[in-house]
Order: structure tokens, then C-alpha cells, then sequence
């Protein structure tokens, strides 16, 4: 008599295949590193995991203008820009409405009469566009095929899913970058408060002046030359040289000027 311990494992098993190839799609996404790099990750990653795809890009809304930084194919630019041209279409809806907008075969479809037959006229003929849902970017991921039903329902749920985890994918990032930054002008500041510290000790040291003196003489200079503060000091600290106030020089001229006056009074 066999027996068997668990369950047995079926070869090729569709749902398991799936489950592999998600975790393999969040893996890359999450350390794509930078925004853009996980941008074009997202639609990379559309192309090669969603079966009806043959081209992906984002649509992303900046200041009101929708522009498109990633894509797969140039004639994903060149379909957007028909969406632009005529003011219509699915991913512009996407990003109006926050809903998913699915065009089967844009040859029939009668929501977009404008955009629809120069898409098809394009090569296009399904569109599937997903509106992202994170907070620091408002946009869609737009998903072309050139054939009609391109995308069925398993397509559309991977997209579905694929759009969640590339939402918050980006919006790590942003965090990730954000610290970064934050920590980079944090490393500046104290960069810029050591070196104004030590161009202060100079001109003490050398003037026999205070503190605030000196302060006043780095913030004279950096007026006149304007540039900013920590770049007088750091001439100062690098070559030693007094800041230039531009008040040696108008002494120099009162000086020169008064000379003259006496030698035509003589």
C-alpha cells in the first residue's frame, strides 16, 4: 500500500507558475533603486509578464501637463500624443477618473471617436490603462497590443496587480530618494557651518576682532562678490586671502582723490 506525506505537486501548475513569476516581478521592482529606474522597471516588467502586451508605458500628470518619461516602444509616445492631440482616450480617462479603462478593439469603440481610428490607423488596437494609486505620483500605466481582445482576464488581473505593487514600489523610492536628499543638505549644512567656522577663526586670530566682527567682514564680502557666504569663506580657508569687502578699494579711491586735490591747491 503507498502512501503519500502532504500534498502532491503538480508539474507546470498554472497558479504556482503565476505566484513564482509575481514574486520574481515585486523582487525587481522593489530594488530597482531610483524613481526612474523603477518607472522603467514597471513597464518592463508589463511587457514581459502580461501576455497580451506588446507595448507599455506611464502616463504621469506634473504641474497639471501629462507627459510620458518611460516606455517600451516609440510608438507608445506616438499614440499618447494622439490622446494629447485630440483631448480624449483611455488613459486620459484613467488619470481623470481613477479607474481602469479597458479598450477591447478600438476599430468599434464609439467612447473616443476622435482618438480611437488614428490609433487604429497606428498599429493599435487594444488598450488597457490602469491609474496608479500612489500618492506621490498621479498617472496611469498604459498597456498597447496591435491585435483586438489582446487582453483577457488573467491579463487584465496581473495588470491590475502589477499596477499595485509598481505604486508602491515608486512610492518607496520617492521616500528612499527623499532621504537621501534630506541627508545629502544635512551633510551640506554642517560641510558649510565647519568651514564658516574656521574662515571665522582665521580672521580673529589674524585681525585681533570678535566673533561677530568677523562674521560681518565674510558677510560684507559675500555681498559684494555675490556669492553666497560659505563660498567666501572657503577662498578664505583654501587661500588665505582677506575677503573683499570693496571697501579697501573705495578707501583707495577717496585717498587718491584727496590726493590730487591737494597737489592742484598747491
Amino acid at each position: 500500500m503507498e502512501t503519500t506525506e502532504g500534498p502532491s505537486r503538480v508539474e507546470g501548475d498554472s497558479i504556482s507558475e503565476f505566484a513564482v513569476g509575481f514574486s520574481e516581478a515585486v523582487r525587481s521592482l522593489f530594488s530597482a533603486g531610483s524613481v526612474t529606474d523603477t518607472l522603467v522597471s514597471v513597464v518592463e516588467l508589463a511587457v514581459n509578464t502580461i501576455e497580451g502586451c506588446d507595448y507599455a508605458g506611464l502616463f504621469l500628470l506634473d504641474a497639471g501637463v501629462v507627459t510620458t518619461p518611460v516606455h517600451t516602444d516609440p510608438i507608445v509616445v506616438e499614440v499618447d500624443a494622439l490622446q494629447h492631440q485630440s483631448n480624449e482616450g483611455p488613459c486620459l480617462d484613467a488619470i481623470a477618473h481613477r479607474l481602469i479603462f479597458y479598450a477591447d478593439d478600438l476599430n468599434k469603440d464609439l467612447r473616443w471617436l476622435d482618438f480611437a481610428p488614428r490609433a487604429t490607423r497606428a498599429g493599435i488596437r487594444s488598450v488597457l490603462a490602469l491609474p496608479l494609486s500612489a500618492r506621490t505620483e498621479r498617472g496611469t500605466l498604459n498597456l498597447y497590443a496591435r491585435y483586438p481582445s489582446a487582453f483577457g482576464v488573467v491579463d487584465r488581473a496581473k495588470a491590475a496587480i502589477l499596477v499595485s505593487m509598481a505604486s508602491l514600489a515608486i512610492s518607496v523610492a520617492h521616500s528612499h530618494e527623499d532621504e537621501e536628499r534630506r541627508a545629502a543638505n544635512l551633510h551640506a549644512a554642517l560641510s558649510s557651518r565647519e568651514t564658516i567656522g574656521e574662515a571665522l577663526g582665521i580672521l580673529i586670530e589674524r585681525e585681533r576682532i570678535t566673533a561677530q566682527q568677523a562674521f560681518d567682514i565674510l558677510r560684507r564680502a559675500s555681498q559684494h562678490l555675490n556669492v553666497k557666504l560659505r563660498e567666501v569663506a572657503q577662498n578664505l580657508v583654501d587661500t588665505g586671502e582677506d575677503p573683499d569687502t570693496g571697501e579697501r578699494s573705495s578707501r583707495d579711491g577717496r585717498a587718491g582723490r584727496s590726493d590730487r586735490s591737494r597737489g592742484s591747491s598747491s
